[in-house]
């Protein structure tokens, strides 16, 4: 099948999904930021990302203006693209280092986009391809993409701290607490943990 140029060979047929990856390693998430500490815009990037649930195209959407002051403790809040509706999320400290550690040196003013290139602001397949470049960079085998962002914030929200299936559904934005478990993965490895138990 050909593609014209500017089309994505790896988008999914009208219909069809691709299911993307968590990160489930805590080593590969070290090794990830290990690996992106002289890129302070990737780093920025991927720490947002697994710190917040927002989307990429949200996380793209930031403009420095919103970010310059942040501190610990802070709301950030975005517009959330698929509902329209405004979500928070409070900044860690992880949130607010890598932002400033990327504005120390790109010095952008208030009106620029957060993250973007040279040719302008980054694109979620932009984001998808830096991801799989990571995650392959450390070893990590599977299929990961833009959503793997999120999805290792709820994972290991879920999974480490037990946080609760209707507030990881609301901070997704799901209808359904089904529907936030298939997409985090999860479901069958707690269903599997319940038989653990030996009477």
């Amino acid at each position: 099948m050909a593609f014209k140029r500017g089309e994505n060979p790896n988008r999914p047929l009208p219909g069809t999904t691709i299911r993307v990856e968590p990160i489930r390693d805590l080593a590969a998430i070290k090794r990830i930021k290990k690996l992106l500490r002289d890129q302070p815009r990737d780093l920025c990037l991927f720490t947002l990302g697994i710190n917040t649930a927002f989307r990429a195209n949200e996380m793209l959407s930031l403009r420095v203006g919103q970010v310059r002051s942040l501190k610990v403790g802070d709301v950030l809040e975005i517009k959330q693209s698929k509902t329209d509706k405004y979500r928070q999320v409070t900044a860690n400290r992880p949130v607010v280092e890598s932002i400033q550690g990327w504005l120390a040196v790109s010095n952008p003013d208030e009106a620029q986009f957060l993250f973007r290139s040279q040719r302008g602001v980054l694109t979620v397949p932009t984001v998808s391809t830096l991801v799989k470049t990571w995650c392959r960079h450390v070893g990590l085998k599977g299929n990961y993409g833009s959503h793997t962002l999120r999805k290792t914030w709820g994972y290991w929200q879920r999974m480490e701290r037990g946080t609760a299936v209707p507030l990881l559904m609301e901070a997704f934005g799901h209808t359904t607490q089904q529907q936030t478990l298939a997409y985090l993965g999860i479901q069958s490895e707690e269903i599997a943990q319940i038989y653990d138990l030996e009477l």
